[in-house]
């Protein structure tokens, strides 16, 4: 026994100096030092410098330790004071339909956009639809992005009526900010063919003037969700693909190196297979088909590993809607509601109870990871019980599956989940949006303390992550870290102090915990050896600055697999401003049509890498104009060039 263990401790040290010599004969193709250096590593939380080769981290400590891999070819990257931490990992984004805000009236309340009331929504509409008055009638429709009634001060959405006196002859269309509801002028419901004698679709609502059956103008969940498409439908997948583009690039702006599509199906998985081949990614991106959209297809399409930076990892369920909006379903009434609705209201189910419990037993049978959108108590309930039966149908095995948003929770529920080995990806964010709403009139003031109860998770150990769900807000990391913090409304109130967090919780909770999340977190997440070298450089050290300065905090640059794909070069300001034609991925999307069509009409031998990168150097701000006809599919002469 005592000659074994000597030669196996003999044997370690071997094999320690062996790998201790490898590692000082490799070299580095790049170094990072010269600032601090956040691992999100509980071993080795902090590091003076980072050396990687081949897309990967060769070494991670000391300045000493990591300067023996350098060689003369060696690029030195100085932080200059700035910080480094793993890249972003995007827990829950729709980051396909973010590129919709670039193609929209950006009507947004303070602080990302300058609507506050229904006549400065009404005015910001038919400035943005006089600036792009080719681009609408080609298109045939005006669309705004992220009307929110709790922020205008009438408290409500615009009527049919009022959108009408932005056009009659054109269909007006503006999205809620929430993504589950719609506010349509006369025209836009004329189209869809929504009337007083339409009734409302299973898990939606057509809300009607008081006392009548007619049309307000505003469509909730399904029955918005159906009338969108009859909308939108002319962008088609060339559009798509521009979106989808645009979209990968605003999200590393904010220092994700990996993006969520979190409600998928086949046709947007195409697309997004179709621009990762094409080399459009920066970034990796990953997608959650439709569970109730087509089963077999969810089962066939998972993949553990990405293809060219794509990967569909799991299935979606979405049980009920938006908070704010008053559609989420809840197990008591709302506290306070404005709007058209009956005593006792609670809100809604955007399903059946059967759909839950397949679904989830679909998962559990295929052993498939499953996200589930749920917001309210009684959405919660129904999750609780089909992941109940599932587990005791199947096993729990290691699914994990995902609690999307889980706004209005019990603490009972809570616990519950934990037992249950539920991931919860929760919304801290809406503390800052909705939080002085969601106080005042969707659950009250006690109850809003604990919506998006990270405290409640982290005192019974559990991990969670948070996430942005853009476009319902901009992707702005900073946002996110500030506000799982601090807490802090829109007013300045502390919506539920016990609920905060510490930063590096926070952080944990926007890298390696979202990593894990999605089956990664060997690869991503911390900034250890031989992970990916995914990084995000911000302007300081978010451990080091008052709490309340943190949305303050500025993504300077954004690595992935060891090269920069985004550098700050304008204010955060400046990014944040009333989306126009300068707005970055209105210009981006834009500039990656123009490149797509003269590619088009070239020969495919000249197709090359090379060739699109001097066509995107010709593009001008001018090109943007004549990509309107292509884009929404009327023109003739690329029509033309498609078929043949």
């Amino acid at each position: 026994m005592t000659i074994t263990r000597r030669l196996f401790m003999a044997s370690v040290a071997s094999s320690a100096l062996l790998t201790r010599t490898a590692r000082a004969a490799e070299t580095a193709e790049v170094i990072y030092f010269g600032g601090p250096i956040l691992t999100i590593d509980d071993a080795n939380p902090r590091v003076e410098a980072v050396a990687v080769k081949g897309g990967r981290i060769i070494q991670a400590g000391s300045a000493s330790d990591v300067m023996k891999l350098k060689a003369g070819d060696t690029t030195m990257v100085d932080l200059g004071g700035r910080a480094m931490l793993p890249g972003f990992f995007d827990p829950h984004g729709h980051m396909t339909f973010g590129g919709l805000q670039a193609l929209s009236a950006n009507v947004l309340a303070p602080p990302d956009g300058e609507v506050t009331d229904i006549a400065s929504l009404l005015e910001t509409v038919k400035a943005w639809a006089a600036a792009n008055a080719d681009m609408t009638a080609k298109a045939k429709i005006i669309v705004g992005f992220g009307y929110d009634q709790s922020q205008l001060a009438e408290l409500r959405g615009p009527t049919k009526e009022e959108l009408d006196t932005i056009s009659t002859e054109l269909p007006v269309f503006l999205v809620h900010q929430s993504g589950h509801m719609g506010a349509f002028n006369s025209k836009a419901l004329e189209i869809v063919g929504y009337t007083a004698s339409t009734p409302n679709p299973p898990g939606g609502v057509i809300q009607r003037k008081p006392g009548t059956n007619e049309p307000l103008g505003i469509l909730e969940e399904t029955a918005f969700f159906e009338a969108a498409p009859k909308l939108l439908g002319n962008v088609g997948p060339d559009g798509l693909l521009a979106l989808a583009e645009a979209g990968a690039k605003m999200w590393a702006s904010f220092g994700y190196t990996t993006a969520q599509e979190g409600r998928s199906n086949a046709v947007v998985d195409a697309v997004l297979r179709q621009a990762a081949a094409d080399g459009r990614f920066p970034i990796d991106v990953y997608s959650y088909a439709d569970v109730l959209l087509g089963a077999d297809y969810v089962k066939g399409a998972i993949s553990k590993s990405y293809d060219n930076g794509f990967r569909v990892a799991g299935a979606k369920l979405t049980i009920d809607g938006s908070p704010q909006g008053f559609t989420a379903w809840r197990d008591r009434p709302y506290y306070a509601p404005i709007g058209n609705f009956p005593p006792g209201y609670v809100g809604y189910p955007a399903v059946t109870n059967e759909q839950v419990l397949t679904a989830i037993d679909f998962a559990y049978a295929n052993n498939l990871q499953i996200l589930v959108h749920s917001n309210g108590e009684a959405a919660h309930d129904l999750l609780i019980a089909a992941l109940r039966a599932a587990e005791a149908k199947h096993g729990r095995g290691d699914r994990r599956p995902v609690l999307i948003h889980g706004q209005f929770q019990r603490e009972d529920q809570v616990q519950a989940f934990v037992d249950l080995g539920l991931m919860p990806s929760l919304f801290p964010m809406h503390t800052f949006y909705w939080g002085d709403w969601h106080r005042d009139h969707t659950v009250g003031p006690a109850l809003a303390d604990n919506i998006s109860p990270t405290g409640w998770y982290r005192m019974r150990g559990s991990r969670f992550t948070s996430h942005t769900d853009a476009p319902v807000a901009f992707p702005d990391t900073m946002r996110v870290l500030d506000s799982t913090v601090t807490r802090r409304s829109r007013s300045g109130d502390i919506i539920g102090p016990a609920q905060r967090v510490d930063v590096m919780t926070a952080l944990k909770a926007m890298t390696i915990w979202c990593a894990y999340q999605a089956f990664e977190e060997a690869d991503k997440g911390s900034i250890e050896v031989g992970k990916r070298a995914d990084f995000v450089i911000l302007s300081a050290d978010p451990t080091a600055v008052d709490p309340e300065a943190l949305d303050q905090l500025l993504v300077t640059e954004t690595i992935k697999d060891g090269k920069s794909i985004f550098v700050r070069g304008q204010k955060k300001a400046d990014l944040m401003r009333p989306r126009d034609v300068l707005n970055p991925g209105f210009y981006e999307m834009f500039k990656q049509l123009y490149v797509m069509r003269q590619l088009a009409v070239l020969p495919e031998s000249h197709q090359s890498p090379d060739t699109r990168v001097l066509i995107e150097a010709s593009y001008d701000d001018c090109a943007a104009t004549l990509l309107l006809p292509w884009l929404f599919g009327l023109d003739e002469h690329y029509q033309d060039v498609a078929a043949n």
